[in-house]
């Protein structure tokens, strides 16, 4: 016996239900086909999230007692290099972090999540959905969720597909109780045991590896800790999607090491993914930030100007932060860097607490510095560094942490 949403609704009220029309279906459907996905399962995992998050935006955008804008965990643009090799969505609600699971299976039996959700620090979420989906009828429901301790604590992981799985009858069922817990306590960030720092060679020789375009997700191919560590970095799991794609080929790869930002070709103002001379940022920021910049001395002194927005997702309440990287050439062939972290998006002050670091090749601290309650910005002190050596910068929060890689070619007379 088949039953329609309207007679499911009413065997399972506390069940969200929600109809998918034509025109949303096929809206998702042109957008993942606008995208490059390695193989079709890949796509069909794309077209399946874009639709489900879609619409469960939609119905919460809808509600006028919602305080705060939804919207997708991570920029639009970089989805296709999450769907491409996981199942999944990241959202943020204020200070809350959702993940919508989506699967078409009938069977209901038990809610299954995979371990890149829960177990990579900046992915974790408070919440996980558990989101059915029937093409055929047209409709989905969120038929129960669990927070990140739940899974923790009740999940059963299986080491073979990488998933944590809790029975139906300890998912909370009915989405009000979410939305009352949000209201009586802020929400806490999931406990994730820190990740692994990949050195750049090692995660250049993972890339190798996993970049090979397969007909599923490499996600099983190594163990988690490097899998996990090399999803964290954004640059690394943008890469990785690049190569699978076949857009970028390993030969080159092996002659110009691209995981690596280049600074000498910052002063041909050649930039990486990400990054912006500080000119053409500042265009798009508030005019006071602006200001800023260009009556700061320092600054004014610096030949060459990187910057790059960063977000470290639920830990800084959606507030990016500005790395700016300034370079000028001296007279014995070292180029002198300066490294300081700004407040974006209008803001005033840094988050309490933010750590900014420069680590030489082999990962070693040489310096760092804390931001304080009111601080405008930080920065490292001046260091220079020779042409042929690597160095990084990391900035972190709590357990969360953005490495960026650097290195020097001799700069052309």
């Amino acid at each position: 016996m088949i039953f329609n949403m309207d007679e499911l609704s009413i065997v399972f009220p506390e069940h969200l239900w929600l109809e998918l029309s034509e025109k949303e279906r096929e809206y998702a459907w042109k957008k993942t086909a606008d995208q490059p996905y390695s193989n079709a399962a890949a796509r069909w995992i794309a077209f399946v999230n874009c639709l489900c998050s879609n619409a469960f935006l939609t119905w919460l955008k809808e509600d006028p007692d919602l305080q705060e804008m939804p919207q997708v965990w991570h920029r639009e643009a970089d989805l296709p290099s999450f769907w491409d090799v996981v199942n999944g969505t990241g959202l943020i609600l204020g200070e809350t972090r959702l993940v919508i699971i989506p699967s078409e299976k009938s069977n209901l039996q038990e809610f299954q999540i995979p371990q890149e959700w829960v177990d990579i620090p900046n992915w974790a979420a408070n919440y996980y959905l558990a989101v059915q989906l029937n093409l055929e009828e047209h409709w989905l429901r969120v038929w129960g969720y669990a927070t990140h301790q739940q899974v923790q604590e009740e999940g059963q992981y299986d080491p073979l597909d990488r998933n944590y799985s809790l029975d139906r009858e300890d998912l909370i069922q009915d989405l009000n109780v979410m939305w009352v817990a949000r209201e009586l306590c802020s929400p806490k960030q999931p406990q994730v045991k820190p990740l692994p720092i990949l050195p750049p060679a090692e995660a250049e020789k993972l890339l190798k590896q996993l970049g090979q375009q397969t007909a599923y997700s490499p996600r099983l191919t190594v163990t988690f800790e490097q899998w996990g560590a090399l999803l964290a970095s954004d640059s690394y799991r943008e890469y990785l999607y690049q190569l699978r794609l076949k857009k970028l080929k390993s030969e080159t790869m092996e002659r110009t090491q691209p995981l690596v930002n280049n600074l000498s070709q910052w002063f041909h103002n050649l930039f990486e993914s990400g990054w912006q001379s500080l000119d053409t940022l500042l265009s798009t920021q508030q005019k006071t930030l602006a200001f800023q910049f260009r009556s700061d001395a320092v600054l004014n002194a610096v030949r060459v100007k990187g910057a790059k927005l960063i977000d470290l997702g639920m830990d800084l309440k959606g507030q990016a932060v500005m790395l700016l990287v300034g370079l000028t050439p001296e007279i014995d062939g070292k180029v002198s860097i300066r490294v300081q972290l700004h407040p974006a998006d209008g803001e005033t002050y840094l988050p309490a607490n933010l750590s900014l670091a420069l680590l030489s090749q082999s990962g070693t601290t040489l310096q760092d510095v804390t931001s304080r309650t009111h601080d405008h910005y930080i920065q490292l002190r001046r260091f220079k560094s020779p042409p042929g050596k690597s160095f990084s910068i990391q900035v972190a929060l709590n357990d969360v942490s953005i490495r960026e890689d650097f290195m020097l070619e001799p700069l052309a007379s």
